[in-house]
C-alpha cells in the first residue's frame, strides 16, 4: 500500500477504507469482476500527466471516472488541481459494495457518484459531456461477460463509431470506446488498461479507434518484470489521447521507468502503426528518439539497425507451425516407463512424448534406435483407435486399462468425450524442430527455447511444432548437417527477434502463439538454405 503516513490525508482515509474493502471480497471474486484497485502512487503520476498536458485551462475542467472504485483519481485529482480549477466531477461505481462507502468518503466535495453500469448510460445533454476522463476500467475477459451485453456494446461501438469489436475483447475495451461519447471536443483521455490490446487481433478495434478517430498522443508501457497491480499479473500500458481528428507529432510511445521519466521513448509514425500488428516492439533501444517511419526497424544481434522489407519472408512461409497435442487429461494418457509397464498397456498404443520445457535438461533430444528420447525423464503417450469391443478380444489388458479412465470419469472430459473412440489422440507426427510456449526471459536471454528433436516423440501443447513446408527445406533437414545448419538459425532468429512478436503478462511471463511465430523473420533460414525460400519469395507473406 505504500507509504500511507506522507499520504494526504484524505488519501490516507481512502486507502485505508480500499484495504477494508478488499478483505471483504475472495481474490477469485474480485479476478471475475476485474476489480484491481489503482495504486496511489500511480493515480497522482497518471493525474500529474494529465495536468502538463491540459496546462492552464481558461475554463473550470470538468472530470470523470466511468470506473471510480473507491476514487484513487479523484483523491489524486484533489491534491493535483488548484480546488478552483475543477468544476464538475463525475463518477460511475456499478458495485455498491464500494461504491456506497466511497459516496461517503467524499461526501461534501462536490462529486457526483452515479451506482450503475457505466456502459448503460449516455450523457443528458452537452452539459453532462467532461474535458478530463481518467479511468482504469475492470480488467473482465470476455468469457465473463454476459453474451447479452457483449452484443449490446458490440452494437453500440458499431453505431456510433463504425468499428467492429470481437467478441474475445475485454470489458476494458467497450469502456474505452463508450468512453468517447462523453467527451467535449478538445477533451483529454486518459486509461490505465492491460498492454495485450497492443498485440492481440481483439485489439484491433482499439488500435483503429486511437489511429483514426481520435488524436493519440502517447502510449507508456511499463516493464511488464514491475507489476503494477500487487494483486494482478498483468502488464500495464497508459495511454492519452486528444478528442479529435489525427494531427500535429507522431504518436510517442516510451516504455519502461516511471510515466515522468521513461526508460525508452520513441515517436512513432502513425502509417507505420497502421501496417504493424505488435506495438509492444514500439519504442526499438536502437532507435530510441527518432521516429520511425516507412519500415519497421528491428535490433540486430550486435546492437546496430537492420531495416527488413514487410513482405520479407517469415518464418511461417517455410514451416507449419502447430501447436502440441491436448489431451484432456495428462495423468491418464501420458505415462512414465514404470507406469507403463505396470499397467500393461501394449506397446502398439504408447508414443514416446517430451517431458515439460522445465523437466528437459537438453535443447537437443538424442534418441536410441527405437526412436525413443535418450534423456531421463522417459514419458509415452497412450493412443489407441481400435474400437472398445475389439480392444477386449485382442488386447484385454490394455482394455482394462480404458476401463480405470471410464471408472474414474476421464471419458466424460471435454475433448474425451468428443473423440471417437474417446481413448484416441489427434494425429501428429513427431517435429523435427520445436519452441516452447511460454517463459521468462532471464539476463536479456529469449524467453523462448528452440528445440532440436532427432527423436520420434510428440509434444504436449506446451510446445509449438514447426514442420518444414518447402520440399527444399525438407530435403536439406533430412541430413544431420542440415538440420543442424537449420536449428542454430531458428536460435539466431529467436534470438534477435523475439521481442519483435509474441504478448508479456505482469512479472515478465512472456507466451508466444503459433501465428505469432511464424511473423519472424525468415531471412537467417534462407543464408543457410537458399533453396528453401524461392518459393517464399515468389510468394510474399504480408506481416
Amino acid at each position: 500500500m505504500g507509504d500511507v503516513g506522507r499520504l494526504p490525508r484524505a488519501e490516507q482515509r481512502r486507502e485505508r477504507l480500499q484495504a477494508q474493502l478488499d478483505a471483504l471480497k475472495t481474490q477469485r471474486d474480485r479476478n471475475v469482476l476485474g476489480q484491481f484497485a489503482t495504486p496511489s502512487p500511480l493515480a497522482t503520476e497518471v493525474v500529474k500527466s494529465a495536468r502538463a498536458l491540459l496546462g492552464t485551462p481558461s475554463d473550470k475542467t470538468a472530470f470523470m471516472d466511468p470506473a471510480f472504485g473507491t476514487g484513487a483519481f479523484y483523491s489524486a485529482l484533489l491534491e493535483v488541481f488548484r480546488a478552483e480549477s475543477i468544476g464538475a466531477a463525475r463518477g460511475f461505481e456499478i458495485d455498491p459494495h464500494y461504491g456506497q462507502p466511497a459516496a461517503s468518503l467524499w461526501e461534501g466535495t462536490g462529486l457526483r457518484l452515479d451506482l450503475c453500469d457505466f456502459t448503460s448510460q449516455r450523457p443528458a445533454d452537452d452539459g453532462d459531456l467532461v474535458d478530463l476522463l481518467i479511468c482504469n476500467p475492470p480488467y473482465v475477459r470476455h468469457h465473463h461477460i454476459e453474451h447479452r451485453m457483449k452484443r449490446r456494446l458490440a452494437a453500440a461501438a458499431q453505431r456510433s463509431l463504425r468499428i467492429r469489436v470481437s467478441g474475445l475483447a475485454g470489458l476494458y475495451v467497450y469502456f474505452m470506446l463508450v468512453g468517447h461519447r462523453w467527451l467535449k471536443p478538445q477533451a483529454l483521455s486518459v486509461w490505465l488498461v492491460p498492454s495485450e490490446f497492443m498485440d492481440v487481433n481483439y485489439g484491433s478495434a482499439l488500435k483503429d479507434y486511437l489511429l483514426n478517430r481520435v488524436d493519440l498522443i502517447r502510449i507508456h508501457r511499463f516493464d511488464p518484470a514491475e507489476v503494477q497491480f500487487g494483486d494482478a499479473m498483468v502488464s500495464s500500458a497508459v495511454v492519452w489521447f486528444w478528442n479529435r481528428r489525427p494531427a500535429g507529432d507522431a504518436p510517442e510511445f516510451t516504455f519502461g521507468g516511471s510515466i515522468a521519466a521513461p526508460r525508452v521513448r520513441q515517436r512513432i509514425d502513425r502509417s507505420v502503426l497502421r501496417d504493424d500488428p505488435k506495438w509492444t516492439r514500439h519504442p526499438g533501444a536502437a532507435d530510441a528518439g527518432s521516429v520511425a517511419r516507412a519500415s519497421i526497424s528491428t535490433a540486430a544481434p550486435n546492437g546496430a539497425s537492420r531495416m527488413r522489407r514487410r513482405h520479407a519472408p517469415v518464418l511461417a512461409d517455410l514451416f507449419v507451425i502447430k501447436r502440441g497435442l491436448v489431451t484432456g487429461a495428462n495423468r491418464f494418457f501420458v505415462l512414465t516407463e514404470a507406469q507403463a509397464r505396470a499397467s500393461r498397456i501394449s506397446s502398439r498404443f504408447l508414443r514416446p512424448v517430451l517431458p515439460s520445457p522445465r523437466h528437459l535438461q537438453t535443447d537437443v533430444v538424442e534418441a536410441d534406435p527405437d526412436g525413443v528420447p535418450d534423456i531421463g525423464k522417459r514419458l509415452f503417450l497412450f493412443d489407441c483407435r481400435v474400437p472398445r469391443e475389439e480392444l477386449h478380444r485382442t488386447e484385454p489388458t490394455t482394455a482394462a486399462y480404458v476401463e480405470q479412465g471410464e471408472a474414474t470419469g476421464t471419458d466424460r472430459g471435454y475433448l474425451a468425450s468428443r473423440r471417437d473412440p474417446w481413448y484416441a489422440q489427434e494425429h501428429r507426427e513427431p517435429a523435427p524442430f520445436l519452441s516452447t510456449y511460454m517463459g521468462r526471459s532471464l539476463e536479456g536471454r529469449p524467453p523462448f527455447r528452440i528445440i532440436l528433436n532427432k527423436s520420434k516423440a510428440v509434444v504436449t501443447n506446451v510446445y509449438l511444432m514447426l514442420y518444414p513446408k518447402t520440399p527444399p527445406l525438407s530435403k536439406a533437414i533430412r541430413l544431420a548437417t542440415g538440420r543442424e545448419l537449420v536449428w542454430r538459425a531458428l536460435r539466431r532468429t529467436m534470438e534477435a527477434e523475439w521481442r519483435r512478436n509474441g504478448r508479456v503478462y505482469g512479472g515478465g511471463l512472456h507466451k508466444v502463439e503459433p501465428g505469432e511465430l511464424g511473423r519472424l523473420p525468415a531471412d537467417r533460414l534462407i543464408d543457410v538454405c537458399p533453396e528453401a525460400g524461392r518459393d517464399a519469395v515468389r510468394q510474399p507473406t504480408l506481416l
